[in-house]
C-alpha cells in the first residue's frame, strides 16, 4: 500500500496543473496582502462602521496578521474546493483517458485499495495545499503586519481574542479545513468513477459545490429546517466557530473558550459521514465498473 501511495503520489505532482493551485493561493494572498497594508485603514473603518458609535477602535491595533490572515480565509476557503478538484477529479477519470487504467488493474493490487490509496494521495495534496496556505496567509502576515489582539466581526457584534490565544484557534482551523476539503475530494473521486476524461467530474464537481453553497447562504425559512442542515456545504464553514468566544456578564472574553463546540463537533461529525460515504460509494460502483480503456 505504501510503495502504491508513494506511486499515485509522483503522479499527482508530475502534472503541470497541480501547481496552478499553489500558484493561486499565492497570488491572492499577495493581493489581499498589499491591498491591506497600504489601504488597511479604510477596510477596517468599513468593517467597523456599525459598531464605531459604541466602540472606540484603534486601527494600528485592529489591522494585525491575525486579523489579515482570517480575511484570507473567508476569501480563499470559498475557491480552494475548486483548486481541489483539479487533481482529485483526475484521480481515475485520467488513468482511463491515458489508458493506463486497465494495465493497473492486471497488479496484485484489489479495486478497493486502488480507490483508498487515490484517496488517501489526495488527501495528502489538501494537506499540503493547505499548509502553504498557512504559511503565507498567516506566518507571512504577522511579518508585515505584527501580531495584537485579535478582533472578529460577526452581525452587530464583535469577538476580541488576547494575541496569545489565537495560534491555537488557528491550528484547530486548518485542521478542519483539511475535513472539509478532503469532502470535496472525496465527491470528486466518486465522480470520477463514472468517467473516462476528467473534464466532466471537474465540471460537476464545481457545479454541485457552487449549487449547494448558494442552497447554503440562502435565508430562506423552507431551507434552513429542511435542506441546510443535511448539506456539507452548510457545515465547510463551521471552522470560523473556532474565533466566536464566550465572554463573561461583564463582557469580558473567557480566554481559551468557544462560544459554541458542540455544533462545531456536530458539523465535523456530519463532513466525516459524507467522506465515507462518497469514497464508500466510490469503491462499490468501482469494483462493478467494466474498464475498457
Amino acid at each position: 500500500m505504501w510503495k502504491l501511495l508513494q506511486i499515485e503520489l509522483f503522479k499527482i505532482y508530475k502534472r503541470p496543473r497541480t501547481y496552478i493551485a499553489f500558484g493561486a493561493v499565492m497570488a491572492i494572498v499577495a493581493v489581499v496582502q498589499v491591498a491591506l497594508r497600504y489601504d488597511g485603514k479604510s477596510y477596517i473603518d468599513f468593517m467597523m462602521s456599525g459598531l464605531s458609535d459604541t466602540f472606540e477602535f484603534q486601527n494600528d491595533k485592529v489591522l494585525n496578521g491575525y486579523l489579515v490572515c482570517f480575511i484570507i480565509l473567508n476569501t480563499l476557503l470559498i475557491h480552494v474546493p475548486l483548486l481541489v478538484t483539479l487533481i482529485a477529479a483526475d484521480e481515475v477519470a485520467g488513468e482511463a483517458n491515458m489508458g493506463t487504467l486497465r494495465l493497473l488493474m492486471t497488479k496484485p493490487v484489489s479495486r478497493t485499495q486502488l480507490i483508498l490509496v487515490k484517496f488517501a494521495a489526495s488527501v495528502i495534496y489538501v494537506i499540503l495545499l493547505l499548509m502553504w496556505m498557512a504559511v503565507l496567509a498567516l506566518l507571512i502576515s504577522i511579518l508585515i503586519f505584527g501580531t495584537n489582539d485579535m478582533v472578529v466581526l460577526r452581525n452587530d457584534s464583535f469577538h476580541q481574542m488576547q494575541a496569545n490565544d489565537v495560534v491555537w484557534r488557528y491550528v484547530m482551523a486548518f485542521g478542519y479545513a483539511t475535513v472539509a476539503m478532503s469532502t470535496v475530494a472525496a465527491l470528486s473521486l466518486l465522480l470520477s468513477v463514472f468517467a473516462d476524461n476528467a473534464v466532466g467530474p471537474i465540471v460537476a464537481t464545481i457545479s454541485i459545490v457552487i449549487v449547494l453553497t448558494i442552497l447554503s447562504e440562502m435565508n430562506i425559512p423552507l431551507y434552513d429546517k429542511t435542506v441546510k442542515p443535511y448539506l456539507f456545504t452548510s457545515h465547510m464553514v463551521a471552522w470560523k466557530g473556532f474565533f466566536y468566544v464566550k465572554s463573561t456578564e461583564e463582557g469580558e472574553t473567557i480566554k481559551g473558550s468557544i462560544e459554541n463546540l458542540p455544533a462545531i463537533g456536530r458539523s465535523f461529525l456530519i463532513l466525516v459521514i459524507y467522506i465515507c460515504l462518497f469514497v464508500g460509494s466510490a469503491v462499490v460502483c468501482f469494483k462493478k465498473k467494466d474498464i475498457l480503456s
